[in-house]
């Protein structure tokens, strides 16, 4: 008997992928926790069904959301991130050495420990010295904050269940309110390419503009995700994603990337002329 995980992208379109095993279920405080293991993606995580990451293709989506805006600001040493319980941000941040301090907020222990134990090509950064995890709403943490965080990244699961919380308003200006004043805010964006989905990007990047004075919107090409087309949010008080991104000093560096690079940097807030009507039509509306 063959085994398939099929996750719904619409009520008419399906992904599906064969798997060779399931190694773990299990139900958390917060959701269903799954991991399988398969030929053509290798081992991958979902939460309550839906694809979080696969071995496979997780690096796309881990060097865009961390080496964008660790490009631009020209001096990170304080970092927060929510969500991420995968440890894949963790693993890209720890490589840079300016970074003094890393506060990580995940609302689900259970995530991080199946992942460790699961998924250790990904769960690989947690015993960095500079870490310290917080397991706890980081909508409830931030609003504790005030003018601490050189970058935020959120790194949350889609809109709905634990997650929901961190596509709010009051959200993104807690967010603004908790970073200093040149100040980073990285967000998972959802994609632009099915309704539903459209929907909830257009609606984050709206109150994302409410909040910050600089938003620009970037993507990458992430094969496992709904339509394999997905966006990234830029938010900042004072740096310009493009033109003020130091594509020298950070090549300097010397970080091996699979899928970044400080062209493709360049190239990735270039969208699909679809893409930038629907942003031009929500901030034509405010």
């Amino acid at each position: 008997m063959e085994l398939w995980f099929s996750e719904k992208h619409t009520s008419t379109v399906k992904l599906s992928i064969k798997v060779d095993k399931q190694l773990y279920t299990g139900n958390s405080e917060f959701q269903r926790i799954d991991i399988f293991e398969s030929k053509e993606f290798g081992k991958f995580l979902t939460l309550d069904g839906f694809m979080m990451l696969t071995e496979k293709d997780e690096f796309i989506y881990h060097e865009m959301i961390t080496h964008v805006p660790m490009a631009v600001h020209p001096c990170v040493e304080t970092v927060l991130i929510i969500g991420a319980g995968d440890g894949g941000v963790l693993r890209e941040l720890t490589r840079y050495k300016t970074i003094k301090r890393i506060d990580l907020v995940e609302i689900d222990e259970m995530v991080v420990e199946v992942c460790k134990k699961y998924l250790p090509l990904t769960a690989c950064g947690f015993d960095d010295d500079r870490i310290n995890m917080y397991f706890e709403d980081g909508l409830k943490y931030i609003r504790k904050k005030e003018n601490e965080y050189d970058l935020i990244i959120v790194d949350s699961t889609d809109p709905f269940g634990p997650g929901e919380g961190l596509f709010t308003r009051e959200f993104y200006g807690n967010c603004y309110k908790a970073l200093k004043s040149d100040g980073i805010m990285v967000n998972q964006h959802e994609s632009p390419f099915y309704e539903e989905d459209a929907v909830a990007m257009k609606r984050a990047h709206r109150r994302i503009i409410e909040s910050f004075p600089i938003s620009r919107v970037y993507q990458a090409h992430i094969p496992s995700y709904p339509s394999g087309h997905w966006l990234f949010g830029f938010a900042s008080k004072k740096y310009h994603p493009q033109r003020d991104i130091d594509a020298a000093k950070w090549n300097a560096l010397g970080l091996k990337t699979r899928y970044y690079n400080t062209n493709l940097h360049q190239g990735a807030f270039y969208l699909p002329n679809y893409v930038e009507q629907m942003l031009e039509d929500v901030e034509e509306a405010e």
